[in-house]
């Protein structure tokens, strides 16, 4: 589809470039199968600043980093509840504040209970240029984004008082259209903004043929809450109303996740002991099939799998480490620590021979972006860059690649 293409009611018009289908993470399903991967032209994250932006950074064929742009979202950032101050650095207790699929780029803004879409240039992927006006999530304090190429659309999870999932319809030249008139609601009692971490919502995103739309949610040991997995399936190109929700066994905080490759299972952490594989029935309940416990964590929450090793990534906002996760069998193949300074990193995306992870600075450190090259397979991680983007001090959230 070109930009120039006059959207209809179906969103058609989406920019075509990227990975395929699915939910824009490079594992989506197209009608071509799965693409290969490739290393990223340009990451980005959002500051989560007042005036929220979009930070566009430059990849060099190393897979190095160098400064590109700050682009404002038309919207607002805000940081969630913990221990009665504002949550830093873990500020929206959620992965996926920001995503990309095709030429396309969405970007929550939770301070403003909204959402952002920008084009991507396709000669410089740091320049963007806003689509329409910031979208109305039907919520409050939304977190977490997911897109599909397929539908042509995005949903948005919100984590508030009126917390739940609405989904939108994308198209290039006019921006986000409301698919819904009221939310997806999860009834988890929340305020706005949300105490946290526990008992918040944590990520949604489309399976990768994008048949349904998961999203996970925390639940809270200390009150004997369990949280759960919601999945809502894909009807006629449209995001059903009602969910499937289930607490797979020894699960408790799930959090972040990642598509499994060429499966149906999904790769989740688990802020309470680490991550595990969760294998999805026919009848949209979880299971756990295989557990990782991580015994030096804070808090492991962020996930993302790499092409290149076949195995999964997971980090920490207490623990300054990056730790590599046999997805099969759940076995602990590699624990990287770092002596860079940074307190921990959060929100991390695959893109090729590399791994991007964000370290969103606090009161003594600024925002960093950690690069980790993958390319020689399972167990050889290793610490390329540490790069701190210029005009950005601390609270940055979300990561993805073009």
């Amino acid at each position: 589809m070109s930009f120039s293409e006059v959207c209809g009611n179906s969103g058609n018009g989406i920019g075509s470039k990227g990975h395929g289908g699915g939910n824009g993470n490079g594992h989506g399903k197209g009608s071509g199968g799965a693409a290969p991967s490739t290393n990223a032209k340009a990451i980005y994250f959002m500051t989560n600043a007042a005036n929220n932006s979009i930070v566009a950074l430059k990849v060099a064929a190393d897979g190095t980093l160098s400064d590109g742009s700050i682009t404002a979202t038309g919207g607002a950032g805000m940081n969630g509840i913990e221990k009665g101050a504002p949550a830093a650095p873990d500020a929206l207790f959620s992965q996926g504040a920001v995503k990309v699929a095709g030429s396309n780029l969405v970007a929550v803004n939770p301070g403003s209970n909204t959402v952002s879409m920008f084009n991507i240039d396709s000669a410089d992927p740091t320049k963007l240029t806003l689509v329409g006006q910031p979208a109305d999530t039907l919520g409050e304090f939304p977190m977490s984004v997911s897109l599909s190429t397929t539908l042509k659309q995005a949903c948005v999870a919100n984590s508030g008082a009126k917390a739940g999932i609405a989904c939108f319809s994308m198209c290039s030249t006019t921006g986000l259209k409301a698919l819904d008139t009221s939310l997806r609601a999860f009834d988890i009692n929340q305020t706005t903004p949300p105490v946290g971490p526990t008992n918040t919502v944590s990520q949604t995103f489309f399976n990768a043929d994008s048949t349904a739309l998961i999203t996970t949610v925390k639940g809270d040991p200390t009150v004997n809450n369990t949280g759960f997995l919601s999945i809502f399936p894909v009807v006629n190109n449209a995001v059903s109303t009602q969910d499937v929700r289930s607490s797979p066994a020894g699960t408790a905080v799930l959090f972040g996740s990642a598509l499994i490759p060429n499966s149906s299972n999904i790769f989740v952490t688990d802020a309470s002991f680490g991550s595990a594989t969760l294998s999805i029935a026919a009848n949209n309940t979880a299971d756990v099939s295989a557990s990782t416990k991580i015994a030096d964590q804070a808090a492991t929450c962020w996930a993302a799998i790499s092409d290149v090793t076949n195995s999964a990534f997971v980090t920490d906002v207490g623990v300054n480490h990056l730790v590599e996760v046999d997805t099969t069998t759940g076995k602990l193949i590699r624990e990287l620590n770092s002596t860079n300074g940074n307190p921990g990193m959060i929100d991390l995306v695959s893109a090729g021979n590399f791994i991007y992870a964000l370290s969103p600075g606090n009161a003594t450190t600024k925002a960093a972006v950690t690069v980790f090259d993958v390319s020689g397979g399972q167990g050889t991680a290793k610490e390329v860059q540490n790069f701190n983007p210029s005009g950005v001090t601390d609270n940055a959230q979300g990561m993805t690649s073009f």
